[in-house]
């Protein structure tokens, strides 16, 4: 580990670059002893995400979709009521007793932050079966939650605009984020039956259609009794942002791996990013992004371009710039 460059700006634990990734180092320790032994299941369902990206919300949603039969969403014991979801849903690479996966019941519910070329090549190989669901999200929205969530636990050493670049550079955990999309972009359109690529903006839009989707890909489909009965509405209820960041096991306290529970919780929305960046730094991250994805049919490529259609447009008509907040 000692010869892997190192970047210690970005956060106070220190970052290595391998791979063509920059991951912190507990997480390196984590990539070799999941590689050597982790066992999938055929059942396993991996939830992937780029950090700032979802993840808590898709933890919660998984969670609670996939085990309705045992925890009805409406039981007022419910574990998402008690818990927090990064706590029922526990990291691969970062777990450090990775035999206590052994003991879970099938299909097992587990999640990981790492790129798709680091995962376990057991994971990878077509006949292990293994699921994964990945979930995208706008990397301006992505960067300025990222800001927010180190801000919020006092761990800011830089400016708003320093820590921008350095994300444009791709220093920042698990960076670049665009590379990282798009290896699981690259895998959902070759497999298309073991990777589901989620974009966070549709779920915010359509969360049932999305759950619907999620339940059918997990092998646990939503019947229509189920449908009639309101347990689709209920599980998107418990999951809800609002409701998570009000419930009093989230609002104080720390994971099991040390995190502040409250961090996980802000706004939720999409389009924060021009209170904060302005119009030129937001063009800056769109190109990088584009220069890496355009042609490989990635959604974002299409809201960059019309976006910029849409700029072109009201730069014609006289439009004054963005204001934004610098940090």
């Amino acid at each position: 580990m000692e010869s892997l460059p190192v970047e210690t700006r970005f956060t106070e634990f220190p970052l290595r670059q391998y791979g063509g990734f920059w991951l912190l180092e507990v997480m390196l320790n984590g990539v070799a002893a999941a590689e050597t032994s982790f066992q999938p299941r055929p059942s396993d369902i991996l939830l992937s995400s780029f950090p700032k990206c979802g993840t808590t919300w898709l933890k919660a949603l998984a969670f609670a979709t996939l085990n309705r039969s045992t925890y009805p969403p409406s039981d007022e014991h419910h574990p998402l009521l008690e818990h927090n979801p990064h706590d029922l849903v526990g990291f691969l690479e970062i777990y450090p007793k990775l035999e206590l996966y052994e003991s879970l019941p099938s299909p097992r519910l587990l999640s990981t932050h790492l790129p798709y070329s680091m995962l376990p090549h057991r994971i990878r190989e077509q006949e292990t079966g293994c699921r994964l669901v990945y979930i995208y999200r706008d990397p301006k929205d992505a960067m300025v939650s990222m800001w927010h969530q180190n801000k919020k636990e006092k761990k800011n050493r830089l400016t708003f605009e320093e820590m921008f670049d350095m994300f444009c550079e791709g220093r920042c955990v698990v960076g670049p984020q665009w590379c990282h999309a798009g290896e699981y972009w690259d895998e959902s359109q070759a497999r298309p039956e073991k990777v589901l690529f989620l974009m966070y903006e549709d779920l915010l839009q359509d969360t049932v259609g999305n759950l619907r989707t999620l339940a059918e890909f997990m092998g646990c489909g939503l019947s229509r009794q189920e449908e009639d009965d309101g347990i689709v509405q209920q599980i998107v209820e418990l999951c809800s942002l609002n409701n998570l960041k009000n419930l009093y096991v989230n609002k104080s306290g720390t994971t099991l791996l040390g995190i502040s529970k409250d961090g996980f919780f802000r706004k939720g929305g999409t389009g924060d990013w021009s209170n904060h960046m302005s119009p030129e730094m937001a063009a800056r991250l769109d190109k990088i992004v584009k220069e890496r994805l355009e042609g490989s049919g990635h959604p974002i490529i299409s809201r960059i371009n019309a976006k910029a259609t849409t700029s072109i447009g009201s730069s014609n008509h006289g439009a004054s710039e963005a204001k934004y907040i610098k940090e």
